[in-house]
């Protein structure tokens, strides 16, 4: 089978895997760009991208351009006379640097596209309760997402499944994926495809803090996949009030049940053996959370950690 000449773009563990399945293949890695090192934390520690690591581990070279547009950046990929850019979680990209080689760029994306363009494909089809995801590779154009489709694949999500676990199994898939379609490309038997003209995708927008605050308003199992599709990452919050100060607690995961309660929703119940809140429809129990400024934990730990369970509320809005 014939070896292509990549150039891998990519930067967090996600696109990793890919870049190490790539790497294991018969095809050749010529080169890997990748986000700049960045100082972080309270010691100003110089943390590198996982794809830089891998990188620099198995000695290929490394390219990490403040501007994509750098015209001596360019001029070394250039030089490399790749068969194709293949990017895993990057960023977007000029016309100039994905024009450039031979057969094209193209990206794997954690949906099933066109649904779920954007940067939180996987968070979003947890929280709207789907049962099936995917992955799809595509060829890159100036629109975000909506190149011509070259393969896609289906994953179920299992019951109670959160986004951490989904992330880590599409990232194991996608990788295979993106070897079968260079595959494909090397031998010409990838026939690519227009994405289906669908009037309102479901989409996947970037997820700010604001957006991750729980609605108690909304139904049960809303708030429930909700939960879990914010788990571990970015995390679900809510607002406790205890005795005069306000606290965030994160919420990564739970059960609930559906009652006919006759209680406001929000209302919190909350002792030495239960911590329950209150729903449209029925009742949310989490199981996990991490309270502002503590460590995660499990709900027994986190009501052994109060004497006193009488000043304790969720924050009305």
């Amino acid at each position: 089978m014939k070896s292509l000449k990549v150039v891998f773009l990519g930067t967090p563990e996600f696109a990793k895997t890919s870049l190490e399945a790539i790497h294991q293949s018969h095809h050749q890695v010529v080169g890997v760009v990748t986000v700049a090192d960045k100082a972080s934390g309270r010691g100003q520690k110089i943390n590198q991208s996982p794809v830089k690591i891998y990188a620099s581990e198995n000695n290929l070279p490394v390219f990490q351009p403040e501007k994509l547009r750098n015209p001596e950046f360019l001029e070394e990929l250039r030089k490399l006379d790749a068969d194709v850019f293949v990017v895993v979680a990057f960023r977007m990209m000029p016309r100039v640097l994905f024009e450039m080689p031979k057969m094209g760029t193209f990206n794997l994306h954690a949906s099933l596209l066109p649904d779920y363009r954007g940067a939180a494909p996987i968070n979003y089809a947890v929280i709207n309760g789907e049962e099936i995801t995917g992955a799809t590779t595509f060829f890159i154009n100036e629109k975000i997402d909506e190149g011509n489709i070259l393969l896609q694949e289906e994953l179920p999500i299992l019951q109670d499944e959160n986004a951490g676990s989904l992330h880590d199994r599409l990232m194991e898939m996608g990788s295979k994926l993106v070897v079968k379609t260079l595959n494909g490309l090397a031998e010409n038997t990838i026939e690519e495809k227009p994405q289906p003209q669908v009037e309102h995708p479901k989409n996947a927008y970037k997820i700010f803090k604001e957006d991750t605050k729980i609605n108690w308003d909304a139904p049960s199992k809303t708030v429930h996949q909700f939960i879990l599709g914010m788990s571990p990452y970015p995390a679900a919050f809510t607002t406790l009030k205890i005795e005069d100060e306000e606290k965030g607690l994160k919420i990564f995961n739970g059960r609930f049940e559906l009652v006919d309660h006759g209680q406001y929703s929000s209302t919190l119940e909350i002792s030495k053996h239960e911590f329950k809140i209150y729903t449209e429809d029925g009742i949310y129990y989490p199981l996990e959370l991490q309270l502002e400024g503590k460590k995660r934990m499990m709900i027994k730990d986190f009501l052994n950690g109060f004497r006193n369970f009488e000043d304790i509320s969720l924050k009305d809005d």
